[in-house]
């Protein structure tokens, strides 16, 4: 994967540029928790178009917003690792690494490219390695009067000296205010400043084939502008619990990183961060970090120089068809509950396994990730309504997010997602298990069915049981014997469900794992 600066050091073949993971804010004044640029300087957003009738460009858009879009430029002293910025040759993150597994992107370097790009020295510079500070580049954009400027994190990451220039050839020295590497973002300061150019982030989000402008420093070339339009909105590329990147098809290289994306009235919609290429070089998928995001991250950096998420303290997963019908609710929505963590705010509210979110704060939750970004963007402290439901029946929960601890979150599990059959009993399917109280297996605990031996070629294997798993339990029943495994199993062919949850706990966590009661299995 390469990221969008001038000091990528290899362009490799079948794989996915990474201009920017993270998602960066810019503010400068706080009114109820959003950042408002302070008064003073040029404000470059509302911009109204005048242009010959029959006639389109984007000129004076581009001539009123420009002036606050900057080439971000790194120094490291010394040694072999690269400064920050867009770098081909450095270590890729292993989330994105796994991105670039699953579109099927290998390595290799693109033809006629070496490890800086055409005719650069090693790492980008124009000598012997070692012989001069290292130096990265990337975009970023003025948001505030008094000069705070946002980028990625990932262009200033381990930087010694940050330098920014402006269109018109002024240099300043920035400092690092704060990043957040969940998101990608950071945020600079260039002090002793009063009169700056900036732009303000848009406060909604662009409709789906909205027109885009994108603005930035590609391959260190300086102020470079594209168009293009928004080709998908929500969009979930693996680089971390938060992703909720719009998609755009304007051309975006290396270098644009934290460069901004515009929106026709001269707001930013979003900062550029990722692209998906074979070769390095723009093929029409772009993604950047929508602007709710950048400023929400902006503000708390700007006030506190860290980001505080919230937490409700609960293990959650996808609600599939398969387990829709075993909770007896109609649609595959929402946020299933699979384990409530202790002394959380979760388990103060009530919350139980089983209850699946499917609002907050009267915001429907579509999937589990949803609930993830949305209690990951709110601050601890603050008051939560979720709407769930539990065994069929809609329950308002109300509760006081804490402040996440260890880097987790309302966190995922993925939960088996294929279904099939279930354990032994006359008119059962058979779930090809052996089955022992937890309490007469060592090391087992004291609670649950433990798994004791597992039918490879049974349902239950299909379904992800291993050696070792507890059932803890099947429907709403908690179970403790073999025999009540079947009792919870017959209890739900009695009510005609279609499947039955039965929830288990493993090395991994708790999961909900649908079987289907139709029809018998063979065996």
């Amino acid at each position: 994967m390469t990221r969008s600066d001038n000091t990528s050091s290899v362009t490799k073949r079948h794989r996915r540029t990474l201009l920017a993971g993270v998602v960066g804010l810019a503010l400068a004044g706080v009114v109820a928790g959003q950042f408002v640029p302070p008064v003073g300087g040029p404000a470059l957003a509302q911009i109204t178009t005048a242009q010959p009738a029959g006639t389109f460009s984007f000129a004076d858009i581009v001539e009123k917003v420009s002036p606050a879009v900057v080439s971000v430029k790194v120094k490291k002293d010394g040694g072999d690792q690269m400064a920050g910025g867009d770098n081909f040759g450095g270590n890729v993150p292993p989330q994105i690494e796994e991105f670039l597994k699953r579109f099927g992107f290998g390595e290799g370097r693109g033809p006629g490219m070496g490890p800086g790009g055409p005719g650069m020295g090693p790492r980008g510079g124009m000598g012997p390695r070692g012989e001069r500070p290292v130096v990265g580049q990337g975009s970023g954009f003025i948001i505030s009067a008094d000069g705070y400027v946002v980028t990625n994190n990932h262009v200033v990451d381990g930087a010694d000296e940050v330098d920014v220039t402006t269109t018109d050839g002024k240099e300043f020295v920035a400092k690092v205010i704060g990043t957040d590497p969940r998101t990608d973002v950071a945020l600079l300061k260039i002090n002793n400043v009063t009169n700056l150019p900036w732009v303000k982030l848009a406060d909604g989000a662009p409709r789906v084939g909205d027109w885009v402008i994108a603005v930035g420093n590609p391959f260190g070339l300086g102020g470079t502008v594209t168009a293009g339009i928004v080709s998908a909105r929500g969009r979930d590329i693996g680089s971390g619990p938060y992703d909720d990147f719009i998609q755009i098809d304007a051309p975006i290289n290396r270098g644009n990183s934290g460069g901004p994306t515009f929106s026709l009235n001269g707001e930013v919609i979003g900062m550029n961060t990722a692209i998906v290429s074979p070769s390095g070089g723009n093929v029409g998928i772009a993604f950047a970090i929508p602007s709710e995001t950048v400023k929400t991250v902006v503000t708390q950096l700007r006030d506190k120089g860290t980001v505080a998420r919230g937490y409700i303290g609960v293990q959650i997963q996808p609600v599939t068809d398969e387990l829709a019908s075993g909770l007896g609710i109609k649609d595959a929505e929402g946020a299933l509950v699979a384990q409530v963590q202790p002394n959380t705010p979760g388990a103060k509210a009530g919350l139980k396994a089983g209850d699946v979110i499917v609002k907050v704060n009267n915001e429907p939750i579509k999937e589990a990730r949803e609930l993830t970004r949305k209690v990951g963007m709110m601050k601890p402290g603050t008051e939560v309504n979720l709407a769930i439901i539990r065994e069929t029946k809609p329950v308002d929960v109300k509760l006081v997010l804490d402040q996440i601890p260890n880097d987790q979150v309302a966190s995922r599990t993925n939960a088996p997602q294929s279904e099939d059959d279930s354990a032994g009993g006359k008119d059962l399917p058979r779930l090809g298990l052996q089955l022992a109280p937890s309490k007469s297996v060592q090391g087992a605990g004291g609670e649950g069915v433990v798994v004791t031996g597992v039918d490879p070629s049974g349902a239950a294997a299909q379904r992800g049981f291993k050696t070792g798993d507890v059932i803890l339990k099947v429907g709403d029943k908690t179970v403790a014997t073999p025999k009540d495994v079947r009792d919870g199993l017959a209890a739900a062919k009695a009510e005609n469900r279609k499947a039955v949850l039965i929830q288990v706990k493993s090395g991994e966590g708790v999961r909900f794992v649908a079987i289907s009661l139709e029809g018998k299995a063979k065996g």
